[in-house]
């Protein structure tokens, strides 16, 4: 079964226009903006309870004699935050 986006192999219209024309209502200002906020609102989230919790665990941490000590676990928390933040701005501008 062909769908209505098909077009046949011998068409004269050019695959960039064509794709252009495909995307043109792919994705509407207020979607963009809702994804873009909710990753940026999550990088922001994982960075402040992230932080919030190793503060409170430093001892714990410590103590336990693990390889991993606090920085590298800051590290991960403010690339995993960064990320989540960059996406977020992917997501507003594409």
């Amino acid at each position: 079964m062909t769908s209505n986006t098909d077009l046949p192999l011998s068409s004269d219209i050019q695959l960039s226009q064509t794709l252009k024309e495909q995307q043109k209502d792919y994705d509407c200002t207020p979607c963009r903006l809702m994804g873009s906020t909710v990753f940026v609102g999550l990088g922001a989230y994982t960075y402040y309870s992230g932080m919030k919790q190793l503060r409170e665990q430093e001892s714990v941490i410590l103590k336990s004699g693990s390889r991993i000590k606090m920085f590298p676990r800051k590290v991960a928390i403010l690339a995993t935050s960064v990320v989540c933040a960059g996406l977020g701005m992917y997501r507003l501008v594409n």
